[in-house]
């Protein structure tokens, strides 16, 4: 027997920075900051990610574009895997993501892609608490409270034979 089920996306959108608490913006700013960091020579496309710790640090990353694409890495990975090797016990709070390109900061916020999707889902399952993902453009920004709204139907460990894990 077949059922047709709905899958719907919360989140919140701010139409001005000023909107944000004093975290997110600064967030945001640093999410801004490191965009600037990117190396991304062939797409122009420059994209920064701001981790925000439980303890208050925030961790950042950029997109690195390679000539032998896709061997890159995006920004948001690029923050997780800084967070991972300099602070494995810290858990995330909040992840912020900005966009330039030759214009500068890209009008509509962009979102992760779907390999980044599934890495901060996984990161949410290591460290067994959510992430908001802050989404900023030079129009708005977007706040959502955890990746099961961006990734709902989540691959995880679970889908995997257990056999291949031991």
């Amino acid at each position: 027997m077949s059922r047709k089920k709905t899958i719907t996306i919360s989140y919140t959108e701010y139409d001005r920075l000023d909107e944000l608490d004093n975290n997110n913006k600064l967030l945001i700013e640093t999410a801004r900051e490191a965009a600037l960091n990117a190396y991304a020579p062939y797409s122009l496309f420059r994209v920064g990610a701001a981790i925000r710790l439980e303890n208050g640090t925030i961790v950042k990353g950029t997109n690195v574009e390679n000539a032998a694409f896709p061997s890159g890495i995006c920004a948001e990975r690029s923050a997780i895997a800084n967070l991972v090797s300099g602070y494995p016990h810290e858990k995330p709070v909040a992840i912020a993501i900005a966009a330039l390109t030759e214009d500068g900061l890209t009008d509509e916020p962009v979102t992760p892609c779907g390999n980044c999707r599934q890495v901060i889902a996984e990161e949410e399952v290591r460290t067994g608490s959510q992430i908001k993902i802050i989404l900023s453009g030079r129009k708005k920004t977007i706040i959502v409270e955890s990746i099961k709204s961006l990734l709902p139907l989540q691959y995880s460990k679970g889908n995997m034979r257990s056999t291949l894990l031991s």
